[in-house]
């Protein structure tokens, strides 16, 4: 078994893009490839066929090598939801809400799960293709750093180091890095990248004879700033998004799996809850804290602008987002306190937090609803996910027995992530606005200039 790594300067710097292309261009070669994370802290996630969540990137990653997504390749999933507090996700399941510090006191017993679950995967795989977490080097954490430091010693790959040139100082950041990893790591580095190069490759030669010269190892590509719909992996992503605004989606505090509208990225901008919306349809994502978001809401600018579209413009909610058009929510001390809060009414539904259990399961649903834009598709069938606690009644549901509209069609609202991915429901998107929806497979162009740059050097690297 080979194990390649794909460390970087600092979180968005690629490293999540560049590993799925590799675990892509490795399996396009026969090898047999799996992509791992030992923790991932994201807001997006996935759930495998087993009922398992993982994190999204992993899931595409596994997507392009060709296989299943598998609990394995992201053993540890930390969501955040403020104040330092994530909830914290081991093997799959939801183990509950963890601070910092308590989860630092359980370092121990995470290195066990992770060092399984990447042995486990080696014994299956040929090559394993790890991605790093944020920056490799941050000193300050080394004793406690499962997803670099840890992993690079529990495995010893070949680690390609990625910094990213948009943001200013690549040579400095990967230098810096590079100088400030423990020797042992420090010796398994092979190479650098440098990403998201805007202007002309000849004007970086000086400086990569000079990085080269310093570190004695290659830069092994420069690869170009490319813009395509690619699941984010955290609110830092959202800033990218410049869509032409007819679907506006509310930037709720604590938003949660906001990839779910990547596929309408060229239409869609995000609001925060001060915004004026001037969109066509409005979209309240998921929540990592459905009641402090509904809060939140309420109390702010956007909930004025939401009682002004209803019935006259599209509202659409999603997850977190559907349970609070509802009528109420009721919370047994699952999320806070017991407590009932009216939701804002424009659904026949009523949710209830009665357990801290997650329901997760990938599903197919045909469509049954008569609201705008599922209508022009009814009969037809949608995959998606659900990934949520909570059990929302409703009436008139939307997909078989999930979601719900309402009387005039002009809002509704469903558990289904990922239900944006389906062609059918984004042709009817269209239908409905009247526009093209630009979606350029921009992956498999990254992974032609990927292979063109780096082809040669993976095949060292595996040879």
């Amino acid at each position: 078994m080979k194990a390649i790594m794909v460390g970087g300067t600092t979180s968005s710097a690629g490293k999540s893009l560049i590993s799925m292309a590799i675990c892509r261009i490795l399996a396009k070669k026969g090898y047999d490839v799996a992509p791992f994370k030992a923790q991932n802290m994201s807001l997006n996630s996935f759930v495998t066929k087993k009922g398992k969540e993982i994190a999204i990137a992993q899931a595409m990653q596994a997507f392009a090598a060709g296989i299943e997504p598998d609990e394995r390749m992201n053993p540890i999933l930390l969501k955040p939801k403020g104040n330092f507090v994530s909830q914290l996700i081991i093997l799959g399941e939801a183990i509950g809400d963890i601070d910092s510090l308590d989860y630092y006191k359980k370092i121990s017993e995470l290195r066990k799960v992770v060092e399984e679950a990447y042995r486990s995967l080696s014994e299956e795989y040929e090559i394993v293709v790890i991605e790093g977490a944020g920056g490799m080097a941050e000193i300050n954490l080394y004793e406690r750093d499962l997803p670099n430091i840890f992993t690079a010693k529990l495995a010893k790959p070949k680690i390609i180091l990625v910094g990213d040139i948009d943001r200013g100082g690549v040579f400095a950041s990967l230098y810096g890095t590079y100088s400030l990893l423990p020797e042992d790591v420090r010796t398994m580095i092979c190479g650098f990248i440098i990403n998201r190069l805007r202007g002309r490759e000849d004007f970086l030669v000086e400086g990569i004879k000079k990085l080269e010269n310093l570190c004695k190892l290659p830069v092994a590509a420069v690869i170009p700033y490319m813009d395509f719909a690619f699941p984010s992996e955290d609110s830092l992503n959202i800033e990218e998004w410049k869509g032409e605004g007819l679907i506006g989606i509310v930037r709720l505090p604590r938003i949660s799996n906001f990839t779910d509208f990547e596929p309408l990225r060229s239409v869609a901008s995000f609001l925060d809850l001060k915004s004026k919306p001037e969109c066509e349809i409005l979209i309240i994502p998921g929540s990592k804290d459905t009641i402090a978001d509904l809060k939140s809401l309420k109390e702010s600018p956007m909930m004025e602008e939401i009682k002004k579209m209803a019935g006259k413009k599209l509202i659409i909610g999603i997850c977190g987002g559907y349970q609070m058009l509802g009528r109420k929510i009721q919370d047994y001390g699952v999320e806070h306190d017991f407590i009932t809060l009216k939701g804002l009414g424009l659904l026949n539904a009523e949710t209830k937090f009665e357990n801290y259990k997650k329901k997760t399961q990938q599903v197919s649903k045909k469509v049954t609803g008569d609201a705008e834009i599922v209508r022009k598709i009814k009969g037809e069938i949608v995959w998606g996910y659900e990934i949520h606690k909570g059990i929302t009644i409703s009436e008139k549901p939307v997909f078989e027995d999930d979601g719900c509209e309402s009387e005039d069609g002009m809002c509704w609202g469903t558990y289904l992530h990922g239900l944006f991915w389906n062609s059918n429901v984004v042709n009817a998107v269209e239908n409905y606005l009247g526009v093209r929806i630009e979606h350029i497979d921009g992956f498999e162009v990254l992974i032609k200039e990927i292979e063109k740059r780096l082809g040669s050097f993976l095949e060292k690297l595996v040879n």
